[in-house]
């Protein structure tokens, strides 16, 4: 029988994440690569190390913030060992990822999916990041070298999740906050913006694009100035409600889940 799961809904690859803090839970983070758990890397000193560690997380000092950092901390190192023990039961996959930093932290989110049966996983969010995009200079090579490793890791990913038949049980999809104008600067590159693309990309997704293109013409009736700053047709509680019902979140709660969703004529755009 399986151990019961330490893994919270949220998982974060790449460090802290607001994006899965919810009301009544926390995220824990792994690392993108091998877990480097203290008091199993048989390096000289670890295991006092590791025994000074547990000391202070369970040291009791009658400060809730300290009590409460130490009770986060010790959940995250249960899901690492949780984490570790799976992985080095299960055998690799057989998709080869790029070594790129997206790359690895698809193949990460990738070998959690693998062990899923072992730790207990039914129904997780996984948060990976890839920063460089704010380009005020020097953008067309710097967003074709971005958009070259986003497309490998992507690419992996989903084969990835064809090699272990969950492609139609698995959504990726990206986020951002903001955008770029359409008028370049004087350094080559361009400024923020509002109203951009996301992608949306699994087994169940519906092919094709979703939302009003905009008219690419500077000071044109999509240009709320006259830089290429598009105003956007489509809100992100829109996207996040789409998402969120193919997640599995029921109809009674999208209101609560996205607040605004009942200003715009939609809550499921249809692409899954």
């Amino acid at each position: 029988m399986n151990a019961p799961s330490q893994f919270p809904a949220g998982v974060s690859v790449n460090g802290n994440s607001l994006f899965l803090i919810g009301r009544d839970t926390q995220p824990s983070q792994i690392a993108s690569t091998n877990l480097d758990i203290l008091g199993q890397q048989n390096r000289a000193g670890e295991v006092d190390r590791q025994n000074a560690l547990q000391q202070i997380l369970t040291m009791s000092t009658g400060a809730t913030l300290v009590q409460a950092a130490g009770q986060r901390m010790n959940d995250s190192l249960a899901v690492l060992r949780q984490a570790d023990a799976a992985f080095k039961a299960s055998s690799s996959l057989m998709t080869v990822f790029p070594t790129t930093s997206i790359g690895n932290q698809l193949r990460q989110v990738a070998r959690l999916i693998q062990i899923r049966g072992q730790v207990g996983l039914r129904r997780q969010i996984f948060f990976c990041s890839q920063g460089g995009y704010d380009t005020h200079e020097a953008q067309a090579p710097t967003h074709a070298r971005l958009l070259l490793e986003l497309n490998g890791a992507v690419l992996a990913f989903n084969r990835a999740m064809e090699e272990l038949g969950l492609s139609g049980q698995v959504t990726l999809f990206t986020e951002s906050e903001f955008s770029r104008t359409m008028q370049p600067n004087a350094s080559t590159g361009t400024d923020h913006a509002w109203g951009g693309h996301q992608l949306v990309i699994g087994g169940a997704v519906k092919s094709g694009v979703y939302g009003v293109f905009p008219q690419l013409v500077l000071n044109g009736p999509d240009d709320s100035g006259s830089r290429g700053n598009w105003i956007p047709t489509t809100s992100l509680d829109q996207y996040g409600a789409t998402l969120a019902r193919w997640f599995g979140v029921p109809g009674s709660a999208m209101g609560t889940v996205f607040p605004n969703l009942g200003n715009f004529p939609t809550g499921d755009l249809g692409f899954l």
